[in-house]
């Protein structure tokens, strides 16, 4: 059968089926969840927290799994069973790439260059080739004079470029971020977004995992929202979900700031991403 221009862009990659997560048993941090993540998307979880985003990446990153349902990447299972076949975790592992939240979790090797070729080399790439990928990389990231610098001395803008770099040079199809803004500067959450687009538009697939609404709005990422009840909440459009304002209310990504000037009393939303949003052509 001929696939036609749509349906090539409408492959799915990533699918979760009814995805329930347990915590010592009976303690709930995913309840029901299904998505489709389509090859090619940028994709954002969002929600307060404690709502179970990190927890649904890593289910998506085989580093744990259900308590029920099933999740599948590119029509395989991830479970434990299918991980034990070396081929297929080698594939796995070489199409998927999770960026910690905490850099310092992920960094472990002597210097930024041993982090940047340790993937590679884990995959079995040689080492000529390995080298050549971690160089690219590091002049992508405008990180080659840190290439012989311990991890433990950068600052935390280096050590996230450096986490972000060590997936790089795997070159994997899917990039998923834990909360990747998160103790950043503003110069440095830009330079950020800038690279995410552009790993975008060269072909990756990125799934975000924040509560931080402006990523989203500069993203324009399709959003799922988890509610405080660990379930889908929405899936949208980053402006159909950003603009009802209901909506994130009701799952406390903004909240309603109170105050009085004598007998007056004012109420107004409040969230950084309500005052700094833009309008778009």
């Amino acid at each position: 059968m001929e696939i036609n221009e749509t349906q090539k862009i409408r492959e799915k990659i990533i699918c979760l089926e009814k995805v329930s997560y347990n915590y010592q048993n009976d303690i709930s941090a995913l309840s029901e969840i299904s998505l489709e993540i389509v090859k090619g998307e940028r994709f954002a979880i969002i929600g307060a927290n404690g709502t179970g985003k990190t927890t649904l990446l890593q289910i998506m990153n085989g580093l744990i799994f259900p308590s029920k349902g099933r999740v599948f990447f590119k029509g395989s299972e991830i479970s434990k069973e299918t991980l034990k076949d070396k081929g297929f975790l080698s594939f796995f592992r070489a199409k998927v790439g999770y960026v910690f939240q905490d850099s310092d979790v992920q960094l472990f090797c002597p210097t930024v260059l041993d982090e940047l070729l340790y993937g590679p080399l884990q995959l079995e790439i040689g080492e000529a080739e390995a080298l050549d990928r971690a160089f690219e990389v590091m002049e992508m990231l405008k990180i080659e004079p840190l290439k012989s610098r311990p991890t433990y001395m950068l600052s935390g803008g280096e050590k996230k470029k450096v986490a972000i770099g060590s997936i790089l040079t795997i070159n994997p199809e899917v990039l998923l971020l834990d909360e990747p803004t998160n103790g950043l500067d503003p110069k440095t959450q830009c330079s950020l977004v800038e690279l995410m687009l552009a790993l975008n538009e060269a072909g990756k697939t990125l799934v975000i995992a924040t509560h931080d609404l402006s990523l989203v709005d500069e993203l324009q990422a399709t959003t799922a929202i988890l509610s405080e009840d660990h379930q889908i909440e929405r899936v949208g459009s980053a402006m159909n979900v950003l603009g009802d304002q209901d909506l994130l209310l009701r799952v406390n990504l903004i909240h309603e700031h109170i105050h009085r000037h004598g007998d007056v009393t004012h109420r107004h939303l409040h969230s950084h991403y309500l005052f700094h949003r833009h309008e778009r052509e």
